[in-house]
């Protein structure tokens, strides 16, 4: 009774919390300059922008199976996706329910008895994978970006994204030996997952036809995505858009604009999550990989 209560108060301050943030960025922006960006924004790349992150998170989804398998849960590709798509809808539509992690960690340890260790473990790892390159581009579109605070930094800057790859395979083998010989291949889905929410992003800036400052709109959105896995809004919303609104002060760029990219990236994340219900109603049934 009291995990229910906690649920349900800890699902309330989430929403809360996003609606406070959604209220405050629309006292920083001009409401009517923003809707009017959103209307004259070009259809066409919204519509490519919705396969870019499907095809996103359909190599996110190979990638975690890679996980999966070494710990022995050989799911084939067909019932891993399934899974997955399961878990994004858990994550955002779900908020007061377990969550998407937690729920594709129950039913692999249930079905496969990896240890539960080992189950969050992998996921962490999924996790972390994803995260490492999020900073590696930042770190990267960073050089090539001319900001006073940045230009003495950039030395400093080459040197971290060596720094954290190593750090991240120390990590992995001396805590997670067991999934080291999947950590190239996964570090490369990872890159290719971000590269394809990137280039739908670049699309989504150009549709409000902007023709400056590409780089630095892409940087925004690469820190709102670590921003966004703080727990503390549903699904990232509302703290993704500050991180857009105050990023645009700093670097110089359009806030309208910035956050009408930040609310079509949710849009999109949440058409594509919606998906998800079907195997939310209908449990997909689990297969192991023949041999």
């Amino acid at each position: 009774m009291q995990a229910r209560l906690r649920k349900k108060l800890l699902t309330g301050l989430k929403i809360l919390v996003s609606a406070v943030l959604i209220y405050f960025i629309f006292t920083k922006i001009d409401y009517q300059e923003f809707v009017t960006a959103i209307r004259k924004s070009k259809p066409f790349p919204f519509i490519l922008g919705i396969l870019l992150v499907l095809l996103s998170k359909g190599i996110a989804a190979v990638r975690l199976n890679a996980y999966f398998h070494t710990i022995g849960a050989k799911l084939t590709q067909t019932s891993n996706l399934k899974l997955y798509f399961q878990g994004m809808f858990y994550n955002l539509f779900l908020p007061g329910g377990i969550g998407g992690d937690a729920y594709k960690g129950y039913v692999v340890q249930k079905q496969f008895q990896s240890g539960t260790k080992k189950v969050v473990g992998v996921l962490f790892l999924d996790r972390l994978s994803g995260m490492v390159i999020i900073c590696v581009y930042i770190l990267l579109l960073l050089l090539f970006i001319e900001h006073p605070l940045i230009e003495n930094l950039k030395p400093f800057i080459v040197l971290c994204i060596p720094l954290g790859v190593g750090a991240f395979w120390f990590i992995n083998k001396y805590f997670f030996s067991y999934a080291l010989r999947v950590f190239w291949k996964c570090l490369g889905y990872s890159a290719l997952v971000q590269l394809f929410q990137v280039v739908c992003v670049f699309f989504l800036v150009k549709s409000f036809l902007v023709t400056e400052n590409l780089l630095e709109y892409l940087v925004v959105f690469l820190v709102s995505s670590v921003v966004s896995i703080i727990p503390l809004t549903i699904g990232g919303f509302g703290s993704r858009e500050i991180t857009f609104l105050y990023g645009s002060e700093w670097l110089g760029l359009d806030s309208n604009i910035s956050v009408g990219v930040s609310f079509l990236f949710f849009i999109i994340t949440a058409l594509i999550s919606l998906f998800g219900i079907v195997y939310h109603i209908k449990k997909p049934n689990l297969v192991m990989e023949e041999h």
